[in-house]
């Protein structure tokens, strides 16, 4: 089983170039975040695209569903920007014989805080152990990807009722 990575922008590729927080989404932070772990299976890292969520698209979303559909993988995890992260899950919903997780970072992997190889570590298990179906992984919880919102207030995802 290869596990397929895509990569599609948001906060946890975000590298910033000084103190008034001007920014531009980078590489695919996953790429050195997995070469640090002792990893056992095998993975492939694609970069689909370098966007902040807020500025995805319905056109993007189906670029990311095309791939989804089209890769021959059966597990998939899209790191992702959070603010537009359900979005994109709902606009999943639906593929049939693959498990696809979203994740993402409240803080860029670049910095010491970040919450970006914890999520990354949490969607990987993940996707080896859910069935069928789309979820997102942040702060330790899974979520189904079309029961989830992002709390802005509280800077975290909740479920929906």
């Amino acid at each position: 089983m290869t596990i397929q990575i895509f990569c599609v922008g948001g906060t946890i590729d975000k590298i910033y170039f000084d103190a008034k927080s001007k920014y531009e989404v980078g590489a695919p932070a996953i790429g050195w975040l997995l070469d640090e772990l002792s990893i056992h299976f095998n993975y492939q890292v694609t970069s689909l695209m370098a966007k902040d969520s807020l500025d995805m698209t319905d056109a993007d979303r189906a670029e990311i569903r095309k791939a989804v559909e089209s890769t021959d993988s059966d597990r998939i995890v899209i790191t992702h920007g959070t603010d537009t992260m359900p979005e994109t899950a709902r606009a999943l919903h639906g593929i049939v014989g693959k498990t696809v997780v979203l994740t993402g970072a409240l803080a860029p992997a670049i910095f010491r805080n970040s919450d970006a190889a914890f999520n990354v570590g949490g969607a990987l298990a993940a996707v080896q152990s859910k069935p069928a179906g789309v979820y997102i992984v942040m702060n330790g919880e899974v979520f189904d990807g079309n029961l989830v919102r992002k709390d802005v207030a509280a800077n975290r995802f909740v479920r929906l009722d």
